[in-house]
This record gives structure tokens, sequence and C-alpha cells, in this order.
């Protein structure tokens, strides 16, 4: 079967987290993705570990699937115009330097397009422009506001446990090259497309970016409460936490109908969600003490047979258990020659009916497909 993006040729200079994960989206939809790297040391999460895979780092391999690997030198004349004549057949370029870098190689975007003048150029940057502050998730995590609303109170900042903002801006910069691809089908026309982390950030703070822009507060964290929304946190029960994420009256009359206070529905504190968000803690010391009749397992299953939504609180296996459960396919097998056992990865959350995504190869070794040069057939 082919997949969606056959035949479409990607240069790919991306290091860490966003380029790749932007570019492995691609390739499973059969985008053929050609990794430069630096010879001898390659991706910078190749040593990033503890956890390994065998001898190889899982947070390399877990974003670099369906991938060629070639290694080369920038700086060598020989290897940069292996570069060139890369770039020259590419459909797109995405690359992650520090803003200058390639266009000091000869290799950005109105260098490029003199080679290739039909060519999508993706740039991802810590801070957009030509501002070369480093990029890194935790940093801008913490200066594009992120971590002052995360956490328990105020007075103790915290990072999302994941690089959430490189992840966003990867999603940023597989949207942006499909736009600007359709873009070319129609004009034949190529262009730039330009994300960088802080605005891929802002964006994605969504109502708490809103809430400042539109009506000048500025939130702070709350822990696990919602700032317009009540109940929608994490409450105790008699064994270990439970969620519960009530949005609206009817799912609120439903759980305090299974927590056995009908009467909460239709009192003058809690019969609308601003009037449950001003009463919040009445309500929720209400809540915890019903929920701390029975244990989590037992309150999810009664409470979702009412449509309320709610669910304990699982560690990354009992995540991946549900997902099993719920027939999600999470996890993929793929077949690797260079291994005794075939390399599970994470699948791609997207599904296409008629063209989805095709688990051919898993992360290449450094410099894998150095043999051809570029790693790209004729």
């Amino acid at each position: 079967m082919s997949g969606a993006l056959d035949g479409l040729v990607i240069a790919d200079f991306g290091r860490v987290l966003a380029g790749p994960y932007a570019t492995m989206l691609l390739a499973d939809f059969g985008a053929e993705v050609v990794k430069i790297e630096r010879p001898g040391l390659g991706d910078d999460t190749r040593s990033w570990g503890p956890p390994w895979v065998d001898d190889q780092s899982s947070y390399f391999l877990g974003v670099n699937r369906n991938k060629k690997s070639v290694a080369l030198d920038l700086s060598d004349p020989a290897d940069l115009a292996s570069a060139r004549q890369l770039v020259e057949r590419a459909d797109v370029v995405v690359e992650n330097f520090l803003p200058g870098t390639m266009d000091r190689l000869g290799l950005g975007y109105d260098a490029v397009r003199q080679l290739n003048s039909d060519i999508v150029y993706c740039s991802v940057t810590g801070f957009g422009g030509d501002n070369v502050l480093p990029g890194y998730d935790l940093l801008v995590q913490s200066v594009g506001g992120l971590m002052s609303i995360t956490g328990p109170d105020p007075a103790t900042p915290t990072k999302v446990g994941v690089a959430v903002v490189d992840i966003v801006t990867g999603l940023h910069a597989a949207l942006g090259i499909l736009a600007a691809l359709r873009h070319r089908d129609r004009t034949g026309e190529g262009q730039r497309v330009e994300v960088n982390l802080l605005s891929s950030l802002l964006s994605a703070l969504a109502n708490q970016s809103s809430a400042y822009v539109g009506a000048g507060v500025v939130p702070e964290a709350m822990g696990n409460r919602h700032p317009s929304i009540a109940p929608y946190e994490l409450f105790d029960t008699a064994d270990r936490p439970l969620v519960l994420a009530v949005g609206n009256d009817r799912q609120f009359a439903s759980l305090v109908e299974v927590l056995g206070a009908p009467e909460l529905a239709d009192d003058a504190r809690f019969a609308t969600n601003t009037a449950r968000v001003e009463h919040r803690d009445e309500l929720c010391k209400t809540i915890t003490d019903a929920l701390a009749t029975n244990t989590a397992d037992w309150w999810f299953d009664k409470l979702t047979a009412q449509r309320v939504p709610c669910g304990p609180l699982n560690n990354m296996a009992d995540a991946f258990a549900l997902a099993e459960r719920l027939g999600l396919a999470a996890i993929v097998e793929i077949d690797d020659p260079r291994r005794e056992r075939p390399a599970r990865h994470v699948a791609n959350p997207i599904r296409l009916s008629a063209t989805p995504a095709e688990y051919r190869t898993a992360a290449p070794r450094l410099n894998e497909n150095g043999a051809d040069r570029l790693g790209v057939e004729d």
C-alpha cells in the first residue's frame, strides 16, 4: 500500500526533539527522510541515556524510526557538496540550527531555493527571527510561562514531565510543512516555514494565554485544579487518586447522584459551573468525603457507567495497559535485522483509513546509509 506521502524526500538536518519528531511523523506516512548527522557523534540524543535499549538511547529510538542516517561534516567541502546535492533533489528541508548557521554554510533558504526553486524549507528555532538564544525545552517552559502555572502552588514552579514544548513545536512544524506542500501542489511555488519554541508554547497555552491576552489575567499555579471549571481535579479515594473532569451541569448531576447526594445539583452554590468554581473548597470537601468510602476502580466503574468523565491515576505501564484494553494498538513492533528481537515503538496516533502509517524500519545506526552517501535512491 502506498503511503500518503510516498515520493516525498526530506533532507533532515534536525537534532534532538522538535525537528526529529516532525520528520518522523511525516516518515510514518511514506516520506523518505534522510537524517544528516555529525560524524562520530550523531544527533545529541544518541548519548541521552539511561534508559538504553541494548546499546542505544531509548530517547533517540523513539523519534527517529523510518529514517536513513548519513554522517556529513558540513565544515568539509566534499561533505558540504554532498549535502547540497541532497537539498537540490529534496522536496523539503528541515533544520533547527541557531539562526544564521545554515546561511554561513551556504544551505540557508535563499541559497537552497537557487538550487531548488520549489523547495519547502522549514526552520525550527528557539525564539524566532535572528535571536540566537539556545532553545532548550526546559528553558522555554521557564521563560514562556508554563512553569509559572504548573506545580502545587505559585511558590513551587514545576516543569511538565516531558519536553512538551518540543513536541508541540514539532507538530506545528509538520502542519506548516504540509500546508506549504499543499500550496506547492496548487501553484508550483515553494516557501519558507518558520516555527519557534516560544511562539508554539504561547499558542499551546490556549485558555491560559487567552486569559492574559483577552482579559488581562495573569494565571498562577493551582496544582491539579482548573481556573475555570469545577470539579476538575484529582481526588483521594480509599486506595489511590481519581480524576474527576466534570465539564457541564448534566455531568455534575450524574456525579452527585452516584455519590448519593443528588440534592447538590439543585444547591445554589453548585447548580452552575460558575457557582461551583466560586464555592470550590466546599464542593471538593464534600466530594472527597464521599470518594473516601470506596476504591478508585470501584468509583471509575460506577461513574463511567453514568457518563461522568473520570479515571484513576495511572503510571506509564497502567496507561499502555488501558490503551490495549481499549483496542488502540499503542505499541507497534518493527522487525530489525540488527537485533535478536523486534524493535518496540509507540504507534503514530494519527489514523488514516486509506493510507495508514507504516513502520518500515527502526531508528538507524549512525551513518547506516552512508555507503550510498545521500541515502536516497534514484
